[in-house]
């Protein structure tokens, strides 16, 4: 412990005594104090979202949406039907918590809501 002093304290001299241009310490009097720091903290709604991005499948090819209910209702009936495929079968459980939030959200919009 001593002999860490003595070196913090040796180091300190050899530092003050360089040039400033080296690291060292200027002697001169202060020209300014800093009287106040200011802390900016951003919440998330702060934050500016990041532009949405064209999905993509795995292929590379552009993912699209199905356009009308009738669309979407075939789609939904597919993915009934896949739900025994051993590639979505890791991943059951965050298919079913968003299919159960999209359910929710559509019992919740009132009739005239919609865009």
């Amino acid at each position: 412990m001593h002999r860490r002093r003595a070196w913090e304290l040796r180091s300190a001299q050899d530092r003050a005594e360089r040039p400033v241009s080296e690291g060292g310490q200027s002697r001169g009097p202060v020209r300014e104090i800093v009287e106040r720091t200011h802390t900016v903290v951003l919440r998330n709604e702060d934050k500016v979202p990041p532009a949405p991005r064209a999905a993509q499948r795995l292929n590379g090819e552009p993912y699209t949406l199905p356009e009308d209910a009738v669309e979407w209702i075939e789609a939904l009936a597919a993915l009934r039907r896949e739900v025994t495929n051993p590639k979505i079968h890791a991943f059951r459980q965050h298919i079913a918590l968003a299919c159960e939030k999209t359910a929710q959200a559509l019992r919740a919009v009132g009739p005239g809501q919609g865009s």
